[in-house]
């Protein structure tokens, strides 16, 4: 049996996860540690305290098998509160662990501990953990490996070597501060100063030559990339010059193989890629090639990071002159609205024998859910958001307002006052959603903790459906505690008589996260047999700041199966 221990130490501003898997044995169950700390680290020529788990940045990769548990015990060594999420984990019947602060916990507070315990069930491919505090995700995460149970392979032919890559968004200043400064300003946060490959912003930029992040490959051999977007505010588009992409999983499920030059991934989805390397070694190239990813944003007035940050695939055996700079692959620009959606387009679940769907044929409820930026009004004009107010964002018109007590204790011991349950099947007006042109008393929203509760075995659809309020924008959904088939997606008003009829109700992908298109909408299907209390937000950590969030409590069901899970002994306290 493994273990793991997780530190958060605050050393120079980082998360510290302590030890590793310390048996390549596997086992049903699995023990971490992970100690959470500040560490300092230097990035852009910029030495500055960050958080980190076991000293490590990223932190470290946990692996399992389909079906296993994984103990993860966390030691707060920081200054500051933590939680730990374990994204695309649908923890069945175990909300308790599940991480999002002051929604199914209260922070472990500093000097504190808490475990966590990970229950694996069909999730099967790449995952991964980061923190669910504060802005804390930006330095406090890593990848997670859920491997094919013991006796079964993956749907493809085995790959020579897996090759972990998160993707990830730096800030020379303290991330914390960044957040707390937008929101007592009303303001839009400052962008980040550059995106990261393995924490490495790569040689493009100043002064991190030397820690590029390299891969040596062999000529002949397939690699499993295990993709990761963990960036804090931009979808990307990812290449690597020379060669072409094979897509053959997404969120911790196998979808039908195609090959690509390029993906799109939005902040909290994970791709299976596999890499042919198969450029020829020789004395009259240089053998190395770029890795390379940059932001897809579109949104008018909207500042972002449009940097590029790099990484190298290099020939083992070949001639590597260090004077020629490895070859650029060719990434779409940073609005190409039609690149985006026609490689989104090709994704479908693998829907084989040893791999179906259960998709939902028909539904018992739907919710149409506007997701828009806003602004919330400031006392005599003295914010410095748009119009001197302040920027704020919702679902239906509700800026999600974090309670005091976290939600999960409060509906599991009946606590009154901290949540409503009126969050609504629908936008509380209809308009021209995705207009030009919009009257101005439409961008104001109001804050509220309402949560929507759904009766077990609710066969639901979802449609969010994008506005152009302030600033259209791309918005990866993400849900807590479910994977969902994503059935529909288009541009424009959803129109719930004639949409419905393009629906892909055979194939659909099984995502965690969907990226609903700018002025667009996205509709999801699945069952709620998951009871519990789970947070849906905005994976634009900006957005989900300002309020884009909801949460669903799911009723238990009949049998003993079907109910959720008592809470563990040791839950941190308010």
């Amino acid at each position: 049996m493994g273990i793991l221990k997780i530190s958060i130490m605050q050393l120079f501003g980082f998360v510290v996860l302590c030890g590793l898997l310390a048996s390549p044995v596997w086992a049903t169950t699995h023990h971490h540690d992970f100690v959470i700390e500040e560490t300092p680290y230097t990035r852009l020529c910029h030495t500055k305290k960050i958080l980190t788990v076991n000293g490590q940045f990223p932190g470290p990769t946990i692996k399992a098998r389909k079906g296993d548990t994984v103990i993860v015990r966390v030691y707060n060594h920081a200054g500051y509160n933590i939680t730990l999420h374990w994204h695309g984990v649908d923890q069945p019947r175990n909300p308790w662990s599940d991480g999002p602060e002051y929604i199914t916990q209260c922070p472990i507070q500093p000097g504190a501990n808490f475990t966590y315990t990970i229950l694996f069930s069909e999730e099967e491919g790449t995952i991964w953990w980061h923190a669910h505090s504060d802005w804390d995700r930006a330095t406090v995460h890593g990848a997670i490996i859920v491997y094919p149970r013991r006796g079964t392979t993956f749907p493809f032919p085995k790959p020579y070597k897996e090759i972990p890559i998160i993707l990830g968004e730096w800030w020379n200043a303290n991330v914390s501060e960044v957040i707390a400064d937008a929101l007592r300003t009303g303001a839009d946060p400052q962008i980040s100063d550059a995106y990261t490959v393995n924490g490495q912003p790569g040689d493009l930029y100043n002064c991190s030559k030397p820690g590029t992040f390299k891969a040596l490959v062999e000529y002949g051999k397939t690699y499993l990339l295990r993709v990761v977007n963990a960036a804090m505010n931009d979808e990307l588009f990812f290449a690597i010059a020379g060669h072409r992409l094979t897509v053959v999983g997404t969120d911790a499920s196998y979808t039908k193989p195609f090959t690509t030059d390029f993906i799109m991934i939005t902040p909290g989805q994970t791709m299976d890629l596999l890499l042919e390397a198969n450029q020829p070694v020789t004395n009259f190239t240089n053998n190395r090639y770029y890795m390379a990813a940059s932001a897809y944003s579109n949104a008018v007035n909207v500042s972002f990071d449009n940097t590029i940050t790099t990484a190298i695939i290099e020939y083992i055996n070949g001639t590597c002159n260090s004077s020629i700079s490895p070859q650029l692959p060719y990434l779409p620009s940073y609005n190409d609205i039609d690149s985006a959606t026609s490689f989104t387009a090709n994704l479908r679940s693998l829907a084989s024998k040893d791999h179906p769907v259960d998709v939902p044929q028909t539904i018992d409820e739907r919710i149409i859910i506007s997701v828009s930026v806003n602004e919330i009004l400031c006392p005599n004009n003295s914010c410095e958001g748009p119009n001197n107010n302040r920027l704020a964002a919702s679902l239906n018109n509700i800026s999600f307002n974090f309670p005091l007590i976290d939600v999960l204790d409060a509906y599991y011991r009946n606590i009154s006052g901290v949540y409503g349950t009126g969050f609504p099947s629908q936008p509380p007006f209809y308009f021209n959603f995705t207009a030009d042109n919009l009257p101005f008393s439409l961008v104001f929203t109001r804050k509220a903790t309402e949560v929507r509760v759904l009766e077990y075995n609710t066969s639901l659809e979802i449609v969010f459906q994008g506005t152009n309020l302030l600033a259209g924008e791309n918005h990866p959904m993400h849900l807590h505690g479910y994977s969902f088939y994503v059935v529909g997606r288009g541009f424009g008003n959803y129109d719930a008589e004639k949409d419905p009829e393009s629906y892909n109700l055979v194939d659909p992908p099984l995502e965690n996260t969907v990226g609903v298109p700018k002025n667009g909408w996205a509709a999801i299907r699945f069952r709620a047999t998951n009871p519990g209390v789970w947070f849906m937000h905005c994976h634009l950590d900006r957005h989900s700041s300002w309020g884009m969030d909801a949460v669903f409590i799911v009723k238990n069901g009949a049998s003993p199966q079907a109910r959720l899970l008592p809470p563990p002994s040791n839950m941190p306290p308010c």
